[in-house]
């Protein structure tokens, strides 16, 4: 089993920064992709931001510019460093993992989830 704990959500004014950490634990065979996805009162969860093992990333349109998203593989976390925050990126952001188990078989993980407030 694969915990992911997420830390790093809060309060920021527009314009402001946030970081999000997502640290995965427990057996772990190989982290395959890891992202952030969101998702906002009355909406369906969205994609954020993906990075795969080997840094390739892939962003929303709505974030591109503004979100980088990061990992160290040692610690096997991933990072979302978001800036020029706006109003409509609050929401419950969750980290996502593909654990890897064998060459035909992948399991997904979510993580609790952390909230995300811009506002003044």
């Amino acid at each position: 089993q694969v915990q992911l704990v997420e830390s790093g959500g809060g309060l920021v004014q527009p314009g402001g920064s946030l970081r999000l950490s997502c640290a995965a634990s427990g057996i772990i065979f190989r982290l395959s992709t890891m992202g952030w996805y969101r998702q906002a009162p009355g909406k369906q969860r969205e994609l954020v931001a993906t990075i795969t093992s080997g840094g390739s990333t892939n962003y929303a349109d709505s974030v591109k510019g503004r979100f980088t998203i990061s990992r160290d593989n040692a610690k096997n976390t991933v990072y979302l460093q978001m800036n020029s925050l706006k109003p409509e990126d609050t929401a419950v952001y969750f980290c996502n993992a593909v654990v890897s188990y064998s060459a035909s078989y992948y399991r997904d993980y979510w993580g609790q989830g952390t909230q995300v407030t811009v506002s003044s």
